[in-house]
């Protein structure tokens, strides 16, 4: 069996289209819980390492949106799958000299959380004659290993944003804690929520919180965007369990 096989099935599209059937009922079952309309979450498609042709297909099950962690990977997935109406999420840590190739391409960044990025994008986008929706990213769990800012630095971030009027702020991101402790999960969710009513931006009211193993729980505590990758796709052979997009690579 190969990799792709082993990971998308031998029929791709109707694993795909049935896994998808699978996690919006879980997400219609998080929202009775916590008493919301399904229509106020989001789901956005996490296609790292999944091939142009895959996404292809699950561009025909319906979906029109895709989060890519890699710049590179992105790009050259928006330059194969031009002939579709898709909108590409960059949802990874952001390197300035990459600002350029975001800037031609993208219609989210959900990782902002450095002055410099974002004065490299604001002047990439000035080029393009373009605008780009993005989410802060905020570190919730305190934890080293994670990009993002401080919960005390925020509000001095965001008074900055007004700087950079071709990025236009639409919420706040995170990643939870990697734990079964679904206790210390729920609290990096509520942080987020906590800064943003905080915050208090007019603009800045999304909540970009979840990913496959906790998106319910983030649903819980009023995520407006969950960013769903192994659940929808199927875990790519050979990945570690423990890595996340946003994650500070090792070494």
């Amino acid at each position: 069996m190969n990799s792709d096989t082993q990971r998308f099935g031998a029929d791709p599209q109707a694993t795909i289209r049935a896994n998808l059937a699978d996690i919006r009922a879980r997400i219609d079952a998080a929202c009775r819980r916590a008493n919301r309309d399904p229509a106020g979450v989001r789901l956005l498609p996490v296609s790292k390492t999944v091939p142009a042709r895959i996404v292809r297909l699950a561009h025909a099950a319906g979906l029109s949106e895709f989060g890519e962690n890699k710049v590179q990977e992105a790009e050259a997935k928006a330059a194969d799958l031009a002939d579709l109406p898709i909108r590409w999420s960059v949802i990874g840590h952001l390197q300035t000299n990459k600002a350029k190739h975001v800037a031609r391409f993208a219609s989210e960044f959900q990782a902002l959380d450095n002055l410099r990025v974002a004065e490299a994008l604001q002047s990439r986008l000035q080029g393009e004659g373009r605008t780009l929706d993005v989410f802060v990213q905020v570190n919730t769990s305190g934890e080293t290993s994670k990009f993002g800012l401080a919960v005390p630095d925020v509000a001095a971030f965001v008074a900055r944003l007004t700087d950079f009027p071709a990025l236009r702020p639409r919420g706040f991101m995170t990643l939870a804690v990697f734990s079964d402790d679904r206790d210390k999960v729920r609290a990096c969710f509520r942080r987020l929520r906590d800064v943003r009513d905080a915050v208090a931006h007019p603009a800045l009211t999304g909540l970009s919180m979840g990913m496959s193993g906790d998106f319910e729980i983030a649903i819980e505590e009023g995520a407006s965007v969950i960013r769903v990758g192994t659940a929808l796709f199927g875990r790519r052979p050979g990945s570690d369990a423990h890595y996340w997009p946003g994650l500070i690579p090792p070494g």
